[in-house]
């Protein structure tokens, strides 16, 4: 097994453990992963998850030994799973965590920039490499980066394929944070269990507004912010929190 899942308080915590390889992604790991995210999926009980690696690494890309041989339609096989898998990460319902430990290269990088917030250890060490390779990034490298740090710097990044530090990825907007190693895993738990105190469809219909609006126009992703604003008062949240403020007490979040 390469993924662990834990849950404690409404906050799942999934390892990818695969610590001979540096937590290379291979076949086994990526169904393992999308597995995983299957159960919390349905896991009512899990309100927010954190993602992070066992030993030195996140995870340091992808199996070389698996690629090297690829006919042009195994490596289309092979993009279309690992992007399949991170667009439900990025997409599921509930916030996810990336807590970078270590070496997260290529896939590690695309597996961190498909969570919602990215959390780095200050041993953290980003990149997209695969040129040295002679290979691009496949599992939405070419796509997600530019979002989130700008054109520029992406094309630097996926052009060089060169390492960059917790610092310099903190600098150029690609993790929210970066803390000591030994205090990530939990402050990434502390984060999530704040998260997870909030009103739970609340949370859930902010990422939607998020990542629904992203690509649309500005004025119908006020729309949609409209709409999703709107849905959230079907649900007791509104009540409950506002009740909970006036009477100076803590919500009681149930089922809606």
């Amino acid at each position: 097994m390469y993924v662990d899942l834990q849950k404690d308080d409404g906050v799942a915590l999934l390892t990818i453990s695969r610590p001979e390889a540096l937590n290379a992604m291979n076949v086994q790991l990526l169904e393992e992963l999308n597995e995983a995210i299957s159960r919390v999926e349905r896991d009512n009980d899990v309100r927010v998850l954190v993602i992070t690696g066992a030993g030195k690494a996140f995870v340091a890309g992808a199996d070389i030994a698996h690629m090297g041989g690829f006919t042009p339609e195994q490596a289309k096989e092979w993009s279309e799973l690992g992007q399949g898998i991170l667009a439900r990460l990025e997409n599921v319902k509930k916030p996810v965590i990336a807590a970078v430990n270590g070496y997260a290269l290529g896939g590690g990088t695309e597996l961190a920039m498909a969570c919602d917030i990215r959390v780095a250890s200050d041993r953290a060490i980003f990149g997209q490499p695969e040129v040295k390779l002679g290979m691009i990034a496949g599992f939405g490298g070419t796509q997600r980066l530019p979002r989130l740090v700008g054109p520029g710097k992406a094309k630097e990044m996926l052009f060089t394929g060169d390492h960059y530090d917790a610092a310099a990825a903190l600098a150029m907007g690609l993790v929210n944070e970066v803390v000591p190693a030994e205090e990530l895993v939990g402050y990434c738990l502390d984060m999530a269990k704040k998260i997870a105190s909030n009103g739970t469809e609340a949370v859930r219909l902010s990422k939607q507004a998020v990542n629904g609006g992203l690509d649309l126009p500005l004025k119908e992703a006020l729309r949609l912010e409209t709409a999703l604003y709107s849905l959230v008062f079907s649900t007791h949240e509104p009540r409950e929190g506002c009740s909970a403020f006036l009477e100076k007490r803590e919500p009681k979040w149930t089922s809606s």
